[in-house]
């Protein structure tokens, strides 16, 4: 028994170091957006006293794991003050040969059979940044590769569900930061 435990062991932490390694060549770009830099004033909403475009910036990925079988892409507030962040965009069921997204006004147009989920608005849509005003917020943008064809979740379902079926199906994802504010 002994043996067997480790050599279960051995073969999970191959999988998971080959798991790792795919996803270190996973990457995401953007020719609108640099890692870590503010966002332009063009993406931000045009609510709560933003006076943004709500464009949502082109996105590009490539070297998607071995299995990919779709993609989604989420848009996060990782400071919104409701003690679990925002929701700002989510699009998931993304064809397997899609890696990239052209972006636009409230998010643009996805590929057919793709799904823009609800965001913590209660609503589908792309919904930019803004955040308070002198605060200043981190969003992530992130494209997770998954195992499977569709997510086996109801359209209507918010973010937090289609999130935990992310969770379960993320072979593997790749991010990056931007930043907005602080506003007047």
């Amino acid at each position: 028994m002994k043996n067997i435990n480790a050599f279960l062991f051995a073969f999970a932490s191959f999988a998971l170091s080959t798991q790792a390694v795919q996803a270190a060549d996973f990457e995401l770009s953007s020719k609108a957006l640099k890692k870590g830099a503010p966002i332009a004033a063009e993406n931000y909403w045009n609510n709560f006293g933003c006076t943004g475009g709500n464009v949502m910036p082109d996105l590009a990925w490539k070297n998607a794991p071995a299995g990919t079988k779709s993609f989604a892409v989420t848009f996060y507030d990782k400071d919104a003050p409701t003690g679990s962040g925002f929701w700002h965009w989510v699009a998931y069921d993304i064809p397997a040969t899609v890696t990239a997204l052209p972006g636009g006004l409230n998010g643009g147009t996805l590929p057919g059979g793709a799904v823009e989920g609800n965001t913590d608005l209660g609503k589908p849509g792309f919904f930019g940044p803004c955040p308070p005003v002198g605060r200043k917020h981190s969003y992530l943008f992130t494209v997770h590769a998954l195992k499977v064809d569709k997510l086996p979740v109801d359209k209507a379902a918010g973010p937090a569900l289609v999130g935990f079926f992310l969770w379960q199906n993320t072979i593997a994802k790749t991010s990056f930061d931007v930043v907005a504010g602080p506003r007047q």
